[in-house]
């Protein structure tokens, strides 16, 4: 599976984006998907995750800010992120878990995309 993501940029405090990330491949094999971030000098934070039955969750710092869905028609999955902060600023990398087998599942990573909040 591969995963490519869009839709990064640069913003002012407060300004939105809508973040991309489209799967393909062998996407048959996709459960849930998400948006992970690293920030200069940070560890990876998990940002926002989605089930295959669509049931979401966020790190605390992002609620409502941010919301995440996915199109499983398109194989692709969303994050929305409004409200944007200085410290929101990093590469927005996203992610698929791939049920490969009944008891194995391995992890599809996307090269990211930069998200820079600065006035």
């Amino acid at each position: 599976v591969q995963l490519v993501e869009s839709g990064g940029g640069l913003v002012q405090p407060g300004g939105s984006l809508r973040l991309s990330c489209v799967a393909s491949g062998r996407t048959y094999l996709i459960t849930d998907m998400g948006w992970y971030r690293q920030a200069p000098g940070k560890e990876r934070e998990l940002v926002a995750i989605i089930t295959s039955g669509g049931s979401t969750s966020y790190e605390d710092s992002v609620k409502g800010r941010f919301t995440i869905s996915r199109d499983n028609a398109k194989n692709t999955v969303y994050l929305q992120v409004n409200s944007l902060k200085l410290e929101d600023t990093a590469v927005y990398s996203c992610y698929a878990k791939l049920q490969v087998s009944i008891e194995a599942t391995v992890d599809a990573w996307g090269q990211g995309t930069q998200v820079t909040v600065s006035s």
